[in-house]
């Protein structure tokens, strides 16, 4: 029987202003995976194999830095993401295009190395890569949920490759969580951390 959620003292929205969260699922104080992914020798990228729902700013700017990305892609930008629109008030700007998957993983996966493009486009060309990286993708395998910080269902369920061993969910994504959330989110977090990890 999974645990009582954890009700935060306020509402914090992210920068784009969605999320909302203001409960956090105790698995997120418990549960622990690998977490240097690109340290990983033994999962080939994995979690990258299915695409991710990229919200409204990031699709906006991948798209208006295209004639850059396209190279490093090797498929056209009109194949990057499905045509379908979701909205979704968890998303940042309201909505999300899901990346296109091609071959069996990612379009934005590399083709030649190691790692997401946009990621690696993004150090190369001295830009903040949040601005370029779907927020779900950053914070993976932290999510989100109708105002809940939870655990995606591959690191609840065991079946992420790289779950059992390292940090925990929210050791790893604490720096990330502070960027989309701000530090008096995961002040409040670093205290209910300390309470969950106290009564094991």
């Amino acid at each position: 029987m999974p645990d009582a959620l954890l009700a935060l003292s306020r509402t914090y929205a992210a920068r784009h202003g969605a999320p909302l969260i203001d409960r956090v699922d105790p698995a997120v104080f418990r549960r622990r995976y690998f977490a240097r992914c690109m340290g990983c020798g033994f999962c080939n990228d994995a979690c990258c194999d299915h695409g991710v729902d990229a919200d409204a700013p990031v699709v906006a700017l991948v798209l208006a830095r295209a004639a850059e990305i396209e190279p490093l892609v090797g498929l056209p930008r009109d194949a990057w993401f499905d045509a379908e629109v979701e909205h979704d008030a968890d998303a940042p700007g309201g909505w999300f295009r899901r990346t296109a998957v091609r071959d069996g993983r990612c379009v934005f996966r590399s083709r030649t190395g190691r790692g997401c493009v946009l990621h690696g486009w993004a150090l190369g060309a001295g830009i903040d890569y949040h601005d370029v990286k779907p927020m779900v993708s950053t914070l993976f395998p932290v999510t989100f949920s109708e105002g809940t910080l939870c655990v995606s269902d591959e690191l609840e369920d065991g079946t992420l490759v790289c779950a059992g061993d390292g940090p925990t969910a929210y050791e790893a994504a604490r720096e990330e969580l502070a960027y989309y959330f701000g530090e008096a989110f995961v002040a409040e977090l670093d205290g209910l951390a300390s309470r969950v990890d106290g009564e094991r």
